[in-house]
């Protein structure tokens, strides 16, 4: 297979694994690279907000208010994504604080029921994104979105990497443990591709959502030994909200 066809079916993968986009059906021996993939987890965000900040555009200039059109555009990333990463959030906060054994905690984890710490996350995380949203389409307008997409996916293979899996089964374990170079790459292409849409604020904005998943990264380590993948869709969720009020401090 020619490197073109390979990276073609890699953003293919990554657009199947982190969005409920209509894709053509992929070639098995493509989800044999799955682990090799997470260097095009940025793209997958890009797919997903520009959707959502062409709409948040649209919206602005037929006179809604920003708060109008940042729920638009963060609707718009749900069902993208089939609201995943909120779905992992969710689960990642009954599991850590729901109880004082590890699996137990992974047994939380892996139930459907949401409980009151979930509840409670989704509508933190929902809250802050909003109007953080809000707040940085009045002084920014919405392309900053499509940076903190990218980023905030890139975070995702890292943890993958520094972290054990938690469990044997489900997607993170699926999915393998990538090597260095592919997370290298994630986080490059999602830092370069974001200086032309933040400018200087690139570099610290992209420092503070690194640190953010990595503090969850390290609860995770503390309270189930690692990672799963309700634990790197949270760590999306944590970081662009660490990314968005980053950025509003910097403005």
């Amino acid at each position: 297979m020619r490197k073109n066809d390979i990276q073609a079916n890699d953003v293919a993968l990554a657009l199947v694994l982190l969005t409920r986009l209509p894709l053509p059906h992929l070639p098995a021996a493509t989800f044999q690279r799955q682990a090799k993939a997470v260097w095009a987890f940025p793209l997958a965000g890009l797919a997903v907000a520009l959707p959502a900040a062409l709409l948040a555009a649209l919206a602005l200039a037929a006179g809604l208010p920003p708060a109008a059109a940042a729920g638009l555009a963060l609707a718009v990333q749900v069902m993208l994504t089939g609201a995943m990463h909120e779905d992992g959030l969710a689960d990642t906060a009954d599991g850590l604080w729901g109880s004082f054994d590890r699996a137990r905690r992974l047994e939380i984890m892996k139930d459907s029921r949401i409980g009151a710490y979930g509840v409670i996350a989704l509508i933190l995380g929902f809250g802050l994104r909003w109007s953080a949203v809000a707040a940085l389409l009045q002084v920014a307008g919405p392309w900053p979105l499509l940076a903190l997409a990218m980023m905030s996916r890139a975070v995702m293979p890292a943890l993958m990497a520094a972290l054990p899996n938690a469990r044997t089964a489900g997607l993170s374990q699926t999915v393998g443990r990538p090597r260095a170079l592919p997370c290298l790459l994630a986080a490059l292409l999602a830092v370069l591709l974001s200086l032309p849409l933040l400018g200087a604020a690139a570099l610290g904005t992209a420092l503070a959502m690194g640190l953010a998943a990595l503090g969850l990264g390290a609860l995770a380590r503390a309270k189930i030994g690692g990672q799963t993948g309700d634990i790197l869709g949270a760590s999306q969720q944590v970081a662009e909200i660490a990314g968005l009020l980053t950025l509003l401090a910097l403005s």
